[in-house]
């Protein structure tokens, strides 16, 4: 007796080939499951954007998408490094106070008649120190990070406070000022025109590294390693002990850059700058799609999420109406959105 395959239309063929279809899409969307939230943050950007047209106008202008970028250089700076930090299934609190100081001790020695390269150089390395005495206590002493940066931040909120309590202006020949001169790109209809400054370059330029850190060296895969299990990555061999130093140095170096872009601009520093920034750098993040568990999460996300808190200001800004406090009130309940995306996602990870 012999058996015959039927392969045609609809025969067990194609039957097969249509389960086969489904398996690829269902593989493709667990695979891509980790990118939802990234997706997401990208969707609420864009609904802002096409609201804030709808009822204000005068959103999708050159002069905007300027102040946008500008005023929120220092914030995109941080919250990539704030992604290294929460990658390995860390946090870091100190950035905000780190850049107080560093603004304040940089701005002091500007004053004094320092070289505007030496300033710039010793606030990105008062930055690092701060980073590395972080990593050391985590890595060498099994302080909680939590604990550790917490630390930190008294440490260089107190230091910054007894440098100066009152704020500090850069002297208007200073050459650290030439970092937020801004020069035109577009030439736009009347005063509507594109323009950036090197503080926008430097924070472009910090988002490039740091994608091709993440994604194109093995320090990028050891951090993803780490915050899916240190156990396993210490057991598969990856620089674990160093590669957690090197992201605290991460965090910390970036916001002494993130102090000398924010100086530069506002030419002001005080005790006080940078209050609440580390909880701006860490709702950014996770907006943009990165598991405060670590393991999963990407640099333009981080970007997305700091983009999104910047337009939202506008926002509030162009309406009148709404009180200033309420961005605290908004930046939380899309941060609670966006934690319960996670777990949900963690969730059906499991399954």
């Amino acid at each position: 007796m012999t058996s015959t395959l039927v392969t045609g239309p609809s025969g067990a063929g194609t039957k097969s080939r249509a389960a086969r279809l489904v398996d690829t899409a269902a593989r493709t969307w667990r695979t891509n499951l980790a990118a939802l939230p990234t997706l997401a943050a990208v969707v609420i950007f864009i609904a802002m954007i096409v609201y804030g047209e709808a009822a204000y106008g005068r959103i999708l202008q050159y002069n905007t998408i300027s102040n946008l970028l500008i005023n929120n250089a220092h914030l995109v700076i941080i919250a990539v490094g704030m992604t290294f930090v929460i990658l390995t299934g860390g946090i870091d609190l100190s950035v905000g106070a780190v850049i107080a100081f560093s603004s304040v001790a940089g701005l002091m020695l500007a004053n004094a008649g320092w070289p505007a390269w030496v300033v710039i150089a010793l606030m990105i390395g008062f930055g690092t120190a701060f980073g590395v005495a972080s990593g050391v206590l985590i890595q060498f002493f099994n302080v909680q990070p939590f604990i550790a940066t917490l630390a930190m931040m008294f440490l260089a909120r107190g230091l910054a406070s007894t440098l100066s309590t009152k704020p500090e202006r850069l002297s208007d020949e200073s050459p650290v000022r030439s970092l937020a001169t801004k020069f035109k790109v577009i030439d736009g209809e009347r005063v509507n025109d594109l323009v950036l400054t090197p503080g926008v370059l430097i924070a472009v330029l910090v988002i490039a590294v740091g994608f091709f850190v993440l994604h194109r060296t093995r320090t990028g895969r050891t951090v993803y390693a780490i915050g899916g299990s240190e156990p396993s990555a210490a057991l598969m061999g990856l620089p674990v002990v160093r590669t957690k130093l090197w992201v605290y140095a991460i965090s910390g170096t970036l916001a002494g850059l993130a102090a000398v872009v924010y100086t530069a601009r506002l030419g002001i520093a005080q005790n006080i700058t940078g209050i609440g920034w580390e909880l701006d750098a860490i709702a950014a993040v996770v907006i943009g799609g990165t598991l405060l568990t670590g393991g999963a999460g990407y640099v333009l996300g981080a970007v997305v999420g700091a983009l999104v808190l910047g337009l939202m200001n506008v926002l509030i800004t162009r309406d009148g109406g709404i009180r200033p406090e309420a961005t605290t009130i908004i930046t939380g309940g899309i941060l609670l959105v966006f934690v319960l995306l996670q777990r949900a996602l963690t969730a059906r990870k499991r399954e």
